[in-house]
């Protein structure tokens, strides 16, 4: 049958990325407490289309996931990159995998236990020989007004925020490693199930230790630059303000290294 896709296109233009977005996947991350959990993600993958060709082979995307079903995972990264640089004859390859990730925690009074869920992602390229991986992570995250203690004479406004932890992938390290670093770095970790003695906790260990998104953020950046595992990283913190109609937010990138 004719081969459309490799036939020749006038326009000269090259196609930075072209692929498939959004599949649903099973893979397999590691876990530190269990070794390793399935979880289901959302997968992109793309390649450089030269502009001598019109289109590219959508359906090899899906038969390079098939031949690593489960087998899906960080170790098997780089080397998904170059099958798929290979099989679409491409220079340059892109995958993008996005997951839930669940770790069971326990309240820090009643000790009630629940799975809280943290979004995780793998961003990687291969172009020629080079590769390289991102790897993010989103913790929620209680943040306490310091400015709103300081002037009231009762309380002060406390909010959800986020943050997003960018790391670039050079050496192991444990998902559950970063978590645990973000939390330590807010006003209170976020748990997907409380009691009154835990909610009485948590609200008097957050108004004892007021943060702005701008100290959340240089937190876990002092924590994250004297690591040698991160060559580069970057912070960003969203926090959704309970009494603004707008949300707070800062960002930063690891500072040069001594």
């Amino acid at each position: 049958m004719k081969d459309v896709q490799n036939s020749r296109d006038h326009r000269n233009i090259d196609i930075k990325k072209v692929g498939i977005k959004g599949i649903k996947y099973p893979v397999n991350v590691l876990d530190r407490a269990n070794k390793v959990q399935a979880t289901v993600a959302t997968i992109n993958m793309y390649v450089h289309l030269p502009h001598r060709f019109k289109g590219t082979h959508m359906s090899r995307f899906i038969e390079v996931l098939n031949d690593y079903c489960g087998n899906l995972n960080l170790k098997t990264f780089f080397e998904i990159l170059d099958v798929m640089k290979d099989a679409l004859e491409a220079r340059t390859a892109n995958l993008e995998i996005s997951f839930p990730y669940f770790i069971r925690k326990k309240a820090p009074i009643s000790r009630v236990s629940s799975l809280m869920e943290y979004n995780c992602e793998y961003l990687g390229k291969c172009d020629g020989n080079k590769h390289e991986l991102f790897v993010c992570v989103k913790v929620p995250v209680c943040t306490l007004c310091p400015c709103s203690k300081e002037i009231s004479s009762n309380g002060a406004h406390n909010q959800r925020g986020m943050v997003l932890v960018t790391l670039l992938y050079k050496e192991f390290f444990w998902i559950e490693e970063i978590i645990e670093l973000v939390e330590s770095s807010a006003s209170s970790e976020v748990y997907a199930l409380l009691k009154r003695e835990d909610e009485k906790y948590i609200t008097e260990h957050a108004y004892d230790n007021p943060m702005f998104v701008e100290d959340v953020v240089r937190e876990v950046t002092e924590k994250l630059r004297f690591d040698p595992r991160f060559p580069w990283f970057s912070v960003e913190v969203e926090n959704f303000e309970s009494i603004h109609n707008h949300s707070a937010y800062a960002y930063t990138e690891s500072p040069p290294r001594a």
